[in-house]
């Protein structure tokens, strides 16, 4: 560790996000704690253990190990101490139903036996494919060596960075996703399959900016893992970390209040069983909006001028089955696509609507790990995007039930015979939970949206624009949901906080 310091610092919240601030934070000497509403750590990565299935309930892919690594050698440890990994493939297994499945591998020439299978051969689609990945690429490594790596925060920041690479058209804004796809793709299952790599930020390919095609990089380049044992113990380890670090982490323990110190400070927070904690810092791991709507009671002009730009990202509809059969068909990670794609994205992103007919994520995690179910049985995770809450016109309940009937009419049809017959367990979430357990905005499950229009790509700042000691971190803070993103985010906030530190040690906050 660096030189001791006397500053502190209180985080609202142990999401990844969080954890991810605390740690890099007592890692430069600070005195920090923790305090959570829930009775356990991690947030939205979480899990639920029902007769014998053992079900995440939130992250069910772990992609770009270096974050993760370089958050604990930020403390003096190896990650290898606290977290293992197991990689998976495929990557993915595609469900249409106008053809045979295709999967997604990172190794050449598995890829290129799938490549195979479709219209024109290895011939015609192999060289796109490897073109595409060529840009996607470039699209990554300039991202992640600016936005990613600088943890710039606004588009001042981002134009100044990143000047001619803008301006010779080298980084892609211009288009969104899915016309630079269209552009490098002709095969339209290939088009599907890579249009929804949004999945990762909750968004539309539509309206996000071409940019974010580096998304099948962290995949192809970085491979694709599963926390063995399960994704919370990617919770658990950091638990471990901060204990060993002497970070207090109080559980059951809901903010009531983030306490000011004049208009442009915060002093600390207050519980809602009355306890002031002072502090330096305020680091929140709350989502951004609902914590100036119900922590620092801001004026609803304000909030509704962010929620505006930084609209939040899709919901979901969160269904666990526990079946006493198993469907040797699916994958560790699987893809039943929508038969029009373009109505499902202007259904949930435009409309706002609960879509007819979703393109739906399925999750078998026993293919990886056989603990998570009983012997001969599956486990299966089902997520189709949804829109969020609709704060003037809330669906009822029974809406939400009606869409799982048809996820599971469209499951049935498309290969999982007799799925309800064979359910022994079953558990849902809909985006009321979420919101709920999370207090996140309006049951988002990936923070902000994606979409240059709105907000060119960006999510909310590190740094509270109105309190100088105020900090965020998490899914709706730049660079955005996902779990290396906000553990990235959490390493980014330290040093906001060290650099506002070191520049306001003369005159302090109060």
């Amino acid at each position: 560790m660096s030189e001791t310091r006397e500053k502190s610092a209180v985080v609202v919240g142990a999401g990844l996000g969080g954890l991810s601030a605390a740690i890099s934070l007592r890692a430069e000497g600070y005195q920090v704690r923790i305090v959570e509403k829930n009775d356990k750590i991690g947030g939205k990565l979480n899990f639920r253990e029902i007769n014998g299935f053992g079900f995440d309930l939130g992250p069910s892919i772990f992609t770009l190990p270096q974050i993760f690594r370089d958050l604990f050698e930020r403390a003096g440890k190896s990650m290898d101490d606290y977290v293992q990994l197991q990689r998976v493939t495929p990557h993915w297994r595609n469900f249409f139903e106008d053809r045979d499945p295709i999967d997604l591998y990172e190794e050449d020439d598995l890829q290129r036996a799938e490549m195979a299978k479709l219209p024109g051969g290895i011939e015609k689609n192999w060289p796109q494919l490897e073109s595409f990945l060529a840009y996607a690429r470039e699209q990554y490594q300039m991202v992640d060596e600016g936005y990613f790596d600088k943890g710039l925060d606004n588009l001042w920041e981002f134009v100044r960075h990143y000047g001619f690479s803008l301006m010779n058209g080298k980084m892609d804004y211009k288009k969104t996703m899915s016309e630079s796809i269209y552009e490098r793709l002709d095969d339209p299952h290939l088009r599907m399959i890579f249009e929804y790599f949004i999945k990762y930020v909750g968004s539309s390919a539509k309206d996000a900016p071409g940019y974010m095609n580096l998304m099948p990089i962290i995949q192809y380049d970085y491979g694709l893992w599963y926390v063995q044992g399960g994704m919370y113990n990617l919770a658990r380890g950091l638990g471990k970390l901060c204990s060993d670090l002497g970070i207090r982490i109080d559980l059951n323990t809901e903010v009531a209040e983030i306490t000011k110190c004049g208009s442009k400070s915060v002093s600390g927070i207050r519980t809602r069983d009355g306890e002031e904690i002072t502090a330096d810092y305020v680091v929140c791991n709350m989502e951004v909006i609902p914590a100036y709507e119900s922590l620092l009671a801001e004026p609803e002009a304000f909030t509704q001028k962010l929620e505006k730009k930084f609209y939040p990202a899709c919901s979901g509809l969160v269904v666990h089955l526990g079946t006493d059969r198993e469907y040797p068909q699916l994958a560790h990670h699987n893809f039943f696509y929508s038969k029009n794609q373009n109505k499902h994205f202007d259904t949930v992103f435009q409309k706002g609507q609960l879509p007819e007919d979703p393109t739906i994520y399925l999750v078998a995690p026993t293919r990886t790990d056989k603990s998570k179910a009983p012997e001969g049985c599956d486990n299966i995770k089902i997520l189709p995007h949804i829109p969020p809450i609709d704060r003037e016109d809330p669906l009822p309940e029974q809406a939400y039930h009606d869409l799982k009937d048809r996820v599971i009419d469209k499951l049935e049809r498309m290969g999982l015979t007799n799925l309800r017959k064979h359910t022994i367990v079953e558990d849902t979430l809909t985006p009321i939970d979420i919101q709920q357990m999370y207090y996140s905005n309006r049951g988002s499950v990936y923070g902000v949206v994606s979409d240059w229009k709105k907000n060119y790509g960006f999510k909310l700042p590190k740094q509270s624009s109105r309190y100088k000691n105020l900090f965020f971190t998490g899914g709706t803070v730049n660079p955005g949901g996902g779990m290396p993103m906000v553990i990235l985010c959490g390493q980014k906030v330290a040093d906001r906080v060290v650099k506002a530190d070191r520049s306001s040690a003369s005159s302090g906050h109060c």
